[in-house]
């Protein structure tokens, strides 16, 4: 039974996504001919049916690499397993992409397969030159890349780094499907990109557990699945947020829904709903039941439910795959195909929101889905370690908690909010979210000691794998983070990213590209936060600075800075004359990048200065707490260090000769 059902159960996942592929394409017209010039049959067919095997195998392989990182022991059977299967699915990925990225070369240039140099010309253009032939020609080469270190690397901290490069090859993919309109192309591209991450965690997880199933007791058994129905109920929320998102954008209205690609977005979000039941089961019943149950009992429940919820996961993938054939209800416009578009419709695809105003600061929204979610989850997971800790009757000071609800708030607002409307069009406007990002939030953040409550509230793990904590505790511990937390390293790469990123193309694409601005978000959060750690920071670390250094690094970060805000302030050349000089707007942009250099200089300095106070206080409360440990040491052996050196300075007065005059 167990070696048929580890076959039964991937076999049921493809056979399911077939079907559903075949049956939403012939329902919706993803592969109906077409009008001017058809490919064939072979390429309207064969174009979903690989984009289907890209997603199902860049799930196996991401899946079970998120599971060996966070659920199973490396020194186990399992272990081995599960590498085996991300690297047999990274292998099938390659080949699937491969073979996507020629369908689409085949759809869009309508080419007939020929064995000669011009075809091979073409295809190479097509692969070096077009976005489409890039992006998976990437995908590709990410996924041969996987498979070949999936087999080479053993070491779970190496692993991290592998599933990073797993976890970029699905950014291509991303970027290629229907990614909005004119108006909501970045919102989108992030809804699309978590909605293929968080399902391929899902789904490639489920299938790593059926796989492994064999090597694993009931006791062993029980402790996997529930680590997994953890990242499940995630994945579930995710990937039911990101899609909702997705087709609001693209169905916009309800009457919309009763559209094919409406219904086939309601049979998608019916087989979601199914595998929220079996989820939500999972974790009261089955998991309950399946270690409680005789072996042969156990093993057939267990079959059943995974079989279940992977056909439904094959349901959710193919249909998936349709829609990206399928036309939607609400054209996709590109702005350069406008009647009459503006310089903003050109340059950003959006065109100019109204005038700022402190009213339109605070009303209008531009959804970041994904800063949305990590803020959103940073905030419920850190109350529930609060209320953890309570429970078990220990203190948590309440001033930490308001700190890091507050710093979350802020992050979701500026990469939410009024100014992220109004960041790609103003350059005032993004050095107000920088700044925020580098300094504001930082300060808030950091003296929430947020890895001091997980530290207090995860469990600590004993069979051999690494959770959460564990990996924390690596972290903490490890000579890089001692290096980055020393306040002149912090320093450095706080001031000099300042200057490297405005006076280097990163600027460009930072600004112009959203993968860039996603980056941007993530390292001036990360530098901003890093340098407040290294001068107030509370949770624990590789080593301290002493309080007069952290002052002087401090000052003189304070002195780069303002010397950064005014060099903006006076300068006469501006950055992005192609981007910000050419929007539109009614000001002059050098008037508006100036009024960015007073932000700058004005903005960044408050931070500092509640910096430099808190160094002062923790300063004085150190020096204060080495008086009590002084004192209570003086107590228990009566001072007898005091003793020492006056008997010391006694000794050295009575064997001075006295002078004669």
């Amino acid at each position: 039974m167990p070696r048929l059902a580890k076959i039964v159960a991937p076999a049921t996942l493809v056979l399911a996504a077939l079907v559903a592929v075949f049956a939403a394409l012939a329902f919706g017209g993803g592969a109906d001919p077409l009008l001017l010039v058809d490919p064939g049959e072979v390429v309207r067919y064969g174009l979903p049916v690989s984009k289907l095997l890209v997603n199902l195998a860049g799930a196996g392989s991401v899946g079970a690499l998120i599971l060996v990182l966070f659920a199973l022991d490396s020194a186990k059977p399992e272990f081995g397993r599960a590498l085996d299967v991300a690297a047999a699915s990274a292998a099938v990925w390659t080949v699937a992409s491969g073979a996507t990225g020629f369908f689409t070369f085949l759809l869009v240039y309508n080419q007939p397969i020929r064995i000669d140099d011009t075809f091979g010309q073409v295809l190479g253009l097509f692969l070096t030159s077009t976005e489409l032939g890039q992006a998976w020609l990437a995908t590709t080469l990410f996924a041969a890349v996987v498979t070949v270190l999936c087999f080479a690397v053993r070491n779970v901290t190496m692993l991290v780094f592998v599933a990073v490069i797993a976890v970029a090859g699905l950014v291509p993919m991303a970027l290629q499907g229907h990614r909005g309109g004119t108006a909501n192309h970045d919102a989108a591209t992030s809804a699309l990109f978590l909605h293929v991450l968080f399902a391929a965690i899902w789904l490639g997880g489920l299938l790593t557990i059926a796989i492994i199933r064999p090597l694993l007791d009931r006791g062993r058994l029980e402790i996997v699945l529930r680590r997994y129905s953890t990242v499940a109920l995630v994945s579930f929320v995710v990937v039911a947020v990101s899609g909702y998102v997705s087709a609001a954008i693209r169905v916009e209205n309800l009457p919309n829904l009763l559209s094919p690609y409406g219904i086939l977005v309601l049979v998608k979000v019916a087989a979601l709903l199914a595998l929220g039941v079996f989820g939500a089961a999972q974790r009261r019943y089955f998991i309950r039941r399946m270690t409680r149950s005789i072996d042969s009992a156990a093993a057939r429940l267990f079959w059943v439910v995974a079989a279940a919820e992977l056909a439904f996961m094959g349901i959710a993938s193919g249909v998936a795959a349709a829609l990206a054939r399928t036309p939607t209800p609400v054209p996709q416009v590109p702005a350069s195909e406008l009647t009459d578009p503006t310089p903003a419709e050109l340059l950003t695809g959006s065109p100019l929101p109204p005038p700022v105003s402190l009213q339109n600061l605070f009303t209008m929204w531009n959804i970041d889905l994904i800063w949305l979610l990590v803020c959103g989850f940073g905030i419920l997971f850190y109350v529930w370690g609060v209320i953890r800790l309570r429970r078990r009757g220990d203190s948590w000071p309440w001033h930490r908690t308001v700190l890091w609800v507050a710093g979350l708030l802020a992050l979701a607002y500026i990469t939410n909010g009024g100014v992220n409307v109004y960041e790609r069009y103003l350059f005032s406007s993004h050095m107000l979210a920088h700044m925020v990002l580098g300094m504001v939030i930082p300060v808030l953040l950091v003296p929430g000691a947020p890895i001091t409550l997980a530290l207090r509230t995860i469990e600590k793990r004993s069979d051999g794998s690494r959770g959460p904590r564990e990996w924390i505790m690596l972290l903490v511990h490890s000579k890089y983070f001692g290096v980055l937390s020393n306040p002149l390293v912090a320093a450095g790469l706080f001031t000099g990213s300042l200057w490297l990123f405005y006076y280097t193309p990163l600027f460009d694409w930072a600004t112009t590209n959203h993968i860039g601005h996603e980056w941007m978000v993530i390292h001036f959060l990360l530098t901003g936060y890093l340098f407040v750690f290294s001068l107030i920071g509370i949770d624990p670390a590789p080593n301290r600075a002493p309080f007069p250094i952290r002052l002087v690094t401090l000052f003189a970060t304070m002195a780069f800075h303002a010397f950064f805000g005014l060099a903006l302030v006076t300068g006469t050349g501006l950055l992005l004359v192609d981007w910000y000089g050419a929007m539109g707007w009614g000001t002059k942009a050098i008037l508006d990048q100036q009024a960015g250099g007073a932000i700058a200089w004005s903005v960044g300095e408050i931070p500092n200065a509640i910096i430099a106070i808190a160094i002062v206080v923790l300063w004085s409360r150190s020096d204060d707490r080495e008086q009590k440990r002084y004192d209570r040491k003086a107590d228990r052996d009566g001072d007898a260090e005091l003793e020492e050196y006056n008997r010391m300075l006694a000794e050295r007065a009575a064997s001075k000769p006295i002078s004669r005059q």
